[in-house]
């Protein structure tokens, strides 16, 4: 890769006005574990492709719990996604011990971006070479958010982001009009169907190289059982093969 005097470090401006230390932040993303993020009116959903470093390996962790209402997913580099988990669940604990209530998701997804800008305005420090899908509920329902390295954040209906995620960004954009009024096995399905849309081939699906997490207005945030992924995946698997 050719040396260039404008990425030493991510306050300093090529001529052409790019910073190439986010560029490579947002890089990493783009190299990093499938992560998708979907909701309906009463329910929202991630669901991740998890890597092992090699067949002796077990599968790296992607998806975490913030608090009872809120979850976490990310694609990047996988230190910088359990720092951004730490600083997550020490606000939102922080936040219920001074006002006696759960933060809402939005103002979360906020100070992590506050967080995140500070990365990029001082020379002696990088972006965070991650990104992250953050599910939340509040009085409004559930609520689905990317942030990236450049300190954006944004609120979607469904969004994949990670390696090969175009392939489940497609398969959201040709159905996410008909999420709203899901039931909560009904958005699974859809979850796992856009994993899988952008799974390699030689990549075995199972109930521990994929994780998928849930919460609703009436399920706090919870994890999905290895039996019930496995579940998930063997009906997608018959009803393709009744399909064919």
């Amino acid at each position: 890769m050719l040396k260039s005097p404008y990425d030493t470090d991510c306050i300093t401006w090529s001529p052409q006005g790019r910073l190439f230390q986010i560029e490579y932040a947002m890089e990493a993303i783009k190299q990093g574990s499938l992560c998708v993020g979907l909701k309906s009116n009463d329910y929202a959903i991630l669901a991740t492709l998890n890597r092992a470093p090699s067949k002796l390996a077990e599968y790296q962790q992607k998806l975490y719990e913030i608090d009872e209402h809120i979850g976490l997913c990310f694609s990047g580099l996988t230190a910088d996604g359990r720092l951004i988990c730490k600083y997550l669940r020490t606000e939102a604990l922080n936040y219920k011990y001074t006002h006696g209530t759960n933060i809402n998701p939005q103002r979360l997804v906020g100070k992590l971006s506050d967080k995140a800008q500070i990365k990029t305005q001082r020379h002696s420090k990088r972006p965070y070479g991650v990104g992250c899908l953050v599910i939340g509920l509040d009085e409004n329902g559930p609520h689905v958010y990317e942030t990236s390295p450049d300190a954006n954040f944004y609120e979607y209906y469904a969004v994949a982001i990670g390696a090969r995620c175009q392939s489940a960004k497609t398969y959201l954009e040709k159905n996410y009009e008909t999420f709203s009024n899901l039931s909560k096995d009904e958005l699974i399905i859809h979850a796992v169907k856009a994993v899988k849309s952008s799974a390699q081939s030689d990549v075995e699906l199972n109930g521990r190289s994929v994780s998928v997490a849930i919460v609703g207005r009436d399920t706090p945030f919870k994890f999905l059982t290895s039996d019930e992924i496995e579940a998930t995946l063997s009906q997608l698997s018959q009803a393709m093969e009744v399909e064919v």
